[in-house]
C-alpha cells in the first residue's frame, strides 16, 4: 500500500481591507477588548439580532444553553458535568465561534499578543520602538481554540511551560520570560482553552492551574512569571469522577465560576433530532426505523441491567442507525450479484430486521451491571424487541392490519431477511388490505419505492409477532419467518 498523506490543514487568509499597521487599527476605531468582554458582546448582538447562539447543540435549549449563556456574560470559567457521550466538547468547542471572526495580533508572538496590549517586556519594547508605525497580524478565531485531554501523564510543562536549557546556554537569564518555552495554556493566551476529563488530571498537575484561573499568572520551575493571561478557561467531567472520588481538587473546584450539567436528550423527539444531524448514513432509514433505533437507545439509558454511573452515550444510538444503513447496502450489494426477481438493481433501504445486528455489535459501547455478565446480547435483544414493540403500537395501534394476519392463515409463510429482495417480499404479500393506511400512518407518501414498501411490510409482520398475532422463526440460513399465531 502507498503511504497516506494527512490532509494540510487550510489556515484563513485575513482579508486584504484590514489594517496593516498600528497606527492604522487605531485610525479604524478599534478598542481593545478582552476575550471575555469580546465573548460577551458577541453573544449578546447575536441574542438582540436572534441570530443562532450554538448551532449544532440539540437539545439543551431550554436547559444547558442559558446556563452557559449566564455564565459567559458574568465572565466566568466553566466545568461542565456530565456523562459520555453528551456532548460536551461539541459544546466547549462551540464556543470559539462566539470570538471575532479576526482579531489583530504581533506577528510572530507566540502569545498571541494584542498590538495595544503587549505582555512581554520585548514587545513592549518592539511596540515603543516602531509606534504606529509597528506591522501587525491578523488571527482567526478558528486559531484561538486549544484543548488538551488530561491524562495521568500530562506534565506541568506541557500545559503552562519550562525552562528552555538552549536559550539559557546562550545567556538569557532565568528571570528572562524569552528562556521559557511556553506551554499549550499560555498560547491559548486571548482565546479559549479546554480540558478535557479534567479528574484524569493528576492532582499535582491540577495545582498548576489554580493561578492561571485566579491570579492570572504561571509559575514554571519556582520562578513566577508575571504574565497577565487573557483567556476563558472551560473543563469536562464526568460527575461520578468529580462528586464521588474527588479527583479534581478542592481549591481547583473552587475557582470555576460555573458548574453545568449536561444530560442525554430528554425526549425522543430530541434523541432522533440528534440521529438525523449526526448520523452518517450510506442508506436511506425509514423514519420509524429510526424510532425504533431512539427508542431503544433510550431504554439501555434506562435499563437496570445498565450501569447508570456510566450512562450510555449519544453515540450509540447514532452509531446503531449507520450499522442499519450499512445492513440494508449489505443486502442491496449482495441482491445485485444474484439479481432480483424483477431484473432491476435493489436500492439500500434499511428494515427493522436490520437493526438486529446491532445488539452484538454495538455491546461494547454499554457498561453493564457487574450481576449480568454473559447476559448482554440478550439483555440489549430484549430491549430492541420492546423498543420495536412500542413503535408498532406508537403508529399503527387501532388500525385494521387483519388483512396481514390473514396472509398466513392455512399453513402459509411469509419469507423476509437481509438476503429476501423488496421485491420478492412483496411477491409473497401480493394486494394486501390495509397496507395504504400503514404506508399514510408512517408518513411513506402515496406512491412509496418497492424497498420502503418492503420496510414498512416487515415492520407490521414485525410488530404483529410481537404483540403475539403472528408466529415467527429464524432459519438456519438466516431468513425470518413469519406465520401462524404468535
Amino acid at each position: 500500500m502507498g503511504r497516506v498523506t494527512a490532509p494540510t490543514p487550510v489556515i484563513p487568509v485575513p482579508p486584504a481591507d484590514l489594517p496593516g499597521t498600528l497606527g492604522a487599527l487605531r485610525a479604524a476605531g478599534h478598542q481593545y477588548r478582552t476575550v471575555k468582554q469580546e465573548l460577551r458582546d458577541n453573544l449578546l448582538a447575536r441574542m438582540r439580532s436572534g441570530e443562532t447562539r450554538f448551532p449544532g447543540i440539540v437539545g439543551y435549549d431550554d436547559t444547558v444553553l442559558p446556563e452557559v449563556e449566564r455564565a459567559l456574560l458574568a465572565g466566568h470559567d466553566m466545568v461542565l458535568l456530565g456523562e459520555r457521550g453528551q456532548g460536551k466538547t461539541r459544546l466547549i468547542r462551540s464556543l470559539g465561534a462566539l470570538l471575532d471572526e479576526w482579531t489583530p495580533v504581533l506577528p510572530g508572538s507566540v502569545l498571541n499578543e494584542h498590538p495595544m496590549h503587549p505582555l512581554t517586556p520585548a514587545s513592549r519594547a518592539q511596540v515603543a520602538e516602531a509606534g504606529d508605525d509597528l506591522p501587525i497580524g491578523w488571527l482567526h478565531r478558528s486559531m484561538r481554540y486549544g484543548e488538551k485531554l488530561a491524562t495521568p501523564d500530562t506534565s506541568v510543562g506541557d500545559l503552562i511551560g519550562d525552562v528552555d536549557p538552549i536559550r539559557i546556554a546562550q545567556g538569557r537569564t532565568l528571570g528572562d520570560p524569552e528562556t521559557i518555552h511556553f506551554g499549550l495554556v499560555p498560547r491559548t493566551n486571548r482565546g479559549i482553552f479546554a480540558v478535557n476529563e479534567l479528574p484524569d488530571l493528576a492532582e499535582r498537575i491540577q495545582v498548576a492551574l489554580l493561578n492561571v484561573l485566579e491570579e492570572r499568572d504561571i509559575q514554571v520551575r519556582g520562578y513566577q512569571l508575571r504574565l497577565p493571561l487573557d483567556l476563558l478557561l472551560v473543563a469536562s467531567a464526568n460527575p461520578e469522577d468529580y462528586t464521588n472520588r474527588g479527583r479534581i481538587i478542592t481549591p481547583l473546584k473552587d475557582r470555576f465560576g460555573a458548574e453545568i450539567r449536561t444530560h442525554y436528550p430528554v425526549d425522543l423527539e430530541l434523541e432522533l433530532a440528534l440521529i438525523r444531524q449526526e448520523a452518517d448514513l450510506v442508506a436511506e432509514v425509514p423514519e420509524h426505523v429510526l424510532e425504533v433505533l431512539a427508542r431503544f437507545a433510550r431504554a439501555v439509558r434506562e435499563s437496570p441491567s445498565v450501569d447508570p454511573r456510566s450512562g450510555v452515550s449519544a453515540r450509540f444510538a447514532i452509531a446503531a442507525a449507520e450499522t442499519v444503513a450499512g445492513a440494508a447496502l449489505r443486502r442491496a450489494g449482495l441482491l445485485a450479484a444474484s439479481g432480483t426477481p424483477d431484473g432491476r438493481p435493489e436500492v439500500a433501504v434499511a428494515r427493522v430486521g436490520d437493526a438486529v445486528s446491532v445488539t452484538s455489535t454495538l455491546r461494547g459501547k454499554v457498561e453493564f451491571e457487574s450481576g449480568e455478565e454473559g447476559r448482554e446480547t440478550e439483555i440489549l435483544a430484549h430491549l430492541l424487541r420492546t423498543a420495536t414493540a412500542e413503535t408498532f403500537r406508537a403508529h399503527l395501534a387501532g388500525l385494521d392490519l387483519s388483512g396481514f394476519t390473514a396472509l398466513v392463515e392455512d399453513g402459509a409463510a411469509i419469507e423476509t431477511g437481509e438476503l429476501v429482495s423488496a421485491a420478492e417480499l412483496l411477491r409473497q404479500v401480493g394486494t394486501v388490505p390495509g397496507l395504504a393506511k400503514v404506508l399514510d400512518r408512517l408518513n411513506l407518501g402515496d406512491a412509496p419505492t418497492s424497498e420502503v414498501a418492503a420496510a414498512a411490510v416487515e415492520f407490521v409482520l414485525e410488530g404483529l409477532h410481537l404483540t403475539r398475532r403472528l408466529g415467527k422463526d429464524v432459519t438456519d440460513s438466516g431468513r425470518t419467518v413469519y406465520g401462524g399465531r404468535g
